[in-house]
């Protein structure tokens, strides 16, 4: 993990200072609404339906667990005993009072935490591969970059006041776990024939009223030139981007408007006429923030040899094989080791996700209780780190394979230990009508439904994801899920569209909506006709995007809307 210095944790504590006195001349009224908003907007404060919100940004996504007891106390002392993780990988408190975010601010600053820039027309939270670091398939770590990236753009003076927010995503790997095709600037990190790291700059994706996969920008860019080619959009797009219609202000907007080989040109021309010694000290900077990142020293004792590493299921199941395990549970510990348990580059350990997504809970919650377990079983068996996934679950990225048993009981106790990762019930959800002040339906209790509703058949639609959000900003990513759900208000009555067909990884594609949009009674139900009618139709191994491609959008129309006789049977 990255450790602040000096600088860091002065930004931080100044920007707290600055925070408190803004607070107290709003309550004085000194400040109107208006005149605070922005000040509030910079420090991640919203005012949602019935409450105030922060939004705390965790950078890449990675916690440590001092980090999360510190957030379960914040939960206790200023919340409800809860906080809900976002697919920015942050995490929002809901009920925080305006008197006390300060205090908030000064407790997240004492664990090298903040909220600087997790709300606004700026660069916002940084995201990565929930498995930077660890994953078997990984060419380059991410996190130093993203870190670096962080740096830069924090508190940047030319853009904090973009025509949009701007959002960055981030992967070392083929196979993208970072969605970088979903984001203004997507970056796809690997090694060049000379084992140099270079990165593809993705611009132009996003989800919204206009949802976009992202471009190929420019190949192989060196890292001695990254820093000021992305710059170099940033301020083509600053210059450019629209400022009259919120709507159309994102650089996939001016991507369209201006055409690819225009703002290719544009940016090239930026980018020559920089003044890049500016950036001479970049290079040194990296090296210092690379010296940051301390890395736990794993142990060898249950190290396996590369050549026996390829069968990756067959290996666990084969060092699992000396665990006790009662005989009514092992069909439930086989399930977990399966959907929960993913491979780590060393051959002894392996990366555990938790799921926040029990049967019939809220997804992406998570309780003060539940955080400190969590933390504890980290410091126990995880060396201290927890990642937070787009996806809203958490990752213990090094656990020891042997030790894997014992985590899995301890999760079981917690309540967080549902089987369900990658499954259609590991649902993205946004808060909905039940926080959002700009939702127009609810997305929670949909969620809830859906999850209890496909539980029985869900283990045999492992390529299934199901994500749901309650107004067209499309915060839950609904846009790029197997099964995508939009609720919308049609003349006060809560009305939900479906998609199907989109993915979010390396092949990223938009759904396609299938038609009149359906009551909040009827979602669960033809979530439920949907999943089972794949489950009977595909072929050996075809994905769910693989059938429906295959079958057609007008079949799966009538799964939909109750017209076919095979789903009737589910």
């Amino acid at each position: 993990m990255y450790q602040y210095d000096e600088y860091d944790q002065a930004i931080v504590d100044q920007r707290c200072a600055e925070f408190r006195e803004q607070v107290s001349r709003r309550l004085a009224g000194e400040l109107s609404e208006d005149e605070f908003k922005p000040l509030r907007l910079m420090n991640g404060l919203y005012l949602q339906l019935h409450a105030y919100m922060l939004r705390v940004a965790i950078p890449y996504g990675v916690l440590s667990s001092q980090q999360l007891n510190k957030l379960a106390d914040i939960a206790d002392q200023y919340d409800r005993g809860y906080g809900h993780f976002t697919t920015r990988q942050n995490i929002q408190f809901n009920w925080p009072q305006l008197v006390e975010t300060p205090d908030i601010l000064e407790a997240l600053a004492s664990v090298q935490m903040h909220a600087i820039q997790t709300s606004g027309n700026c660069i916002r939270n940084i995201t990565t591969d929930p498995f930077a670091g660890v994953a078997a398939d990984e060419d380059v770590d991410p996190r130093p970059i993203a870190e670096w990236l962080r740096q830069w753009s924090t508190l940047h003076p030319e853009f904090r006041y973009l025509p949009r927010k701007f959002k960055f995503a981030i992967t070392g790997s083929a196979n993208d776990r970072a969605a970088i095709k979903l984001h203004d600037i997507g970056l796809r990190l690997k090694r060049s024939a000379s084992g140099e790291t270079v990165a593809d700059v993705w611009v132009g994706g996003g989800q919204g009223r206009t949802p976009k996969i992202a471009q190929l920008f420019k190949e192989a860019v060196p890292l001695n030139e990254l820093m000021p080619y992305l710059e170099a959009i940033m301020r083509v797009y600053n210059l450019h981007g629209r400022r009259d219609n919120k709507y159309k202000a994102r650089i996939k907007i001016l991507l369209v408007e201006t055409g690819l080989e225009k703002l290719q040109e544009q940016v090239d021309a930026e980018y020559q006429t920089m003044d890049k010694s500016v950036f001479d000290a970049a290079a040194a900077d990296f090296e210092r923030i690379q010296s940051r990142f301390i890395d736990p020293e794993l142990d060898d004792t249950d190290a396996v040899p590369e050549a026996e590493r390829q069968a990756w299921p067959n290996r666990l199941q084969l060092l699992q094989q000396g665990v006790n395990v009662p005989a009514n549970e092992r069909g439930a510990w086989s399930h977990w080791l399966e959907q929960c348990v993913k491979e780590h580059r060393h051959g002894g350990y392996a990366s555990v996700v938790i799921s926040l997504k029990a049967h019939g809970e809220i997804p992406g919650d998570v309780t003060s209780d539940q955080m400190r377990q969590i933390a504890s079983l980290a410091e126990q068996y995880g060396h201290n780190e927890i990642r937070v996934t787009h996806r809203q679950n958490l990752v213990l990225p090094q656990v020891r394979v042997r030790d894997l048993y014992a985590v899995w009981e301890l999760l079981r106790g917690v309540g967080v230990a549902a089987s369900n990762v990658d499954l259609p019930s590991d649902i993205i959800a946004c808060p909905g009508l039940d926080y959002c002040a700009l939702a127009t339906a609810r997305s929670i209790p949909i969620a809830q439904d859906i999850s209890k509703q496909v539980q029985a058949m869900e283990a045999d639609a492992k390529s299934v994801s199901v994500n749901i959000s309650g107004c067209i900003n499309a915060c839950a990513h609904h846009h790029v899920a197997s099964i995508g759900i939009l609720g919308l208000d049609r003349g006060g009555v809560e009305n939900y569209q479906i998609t199907l067909g989109g993915q979010s990884d390396q092949n990223a594609r938009v759904g396609d909506r299938m038609g009149p949009g359906i009551s909040a009674d009827e979602v669960a139900p033809t979530v439920e006709r949907i999943v089972h009618f794949y489950v009977n139709e595909r072929h050996a191994d075809e994905t769910f995007n693989d059938t429906y491609q295959r079958i057609g959008k007008e079949r799966y129309k009538t799964v939909i809307y109750g017209e076919d006789d095979v789903a009737q049977t589910a």
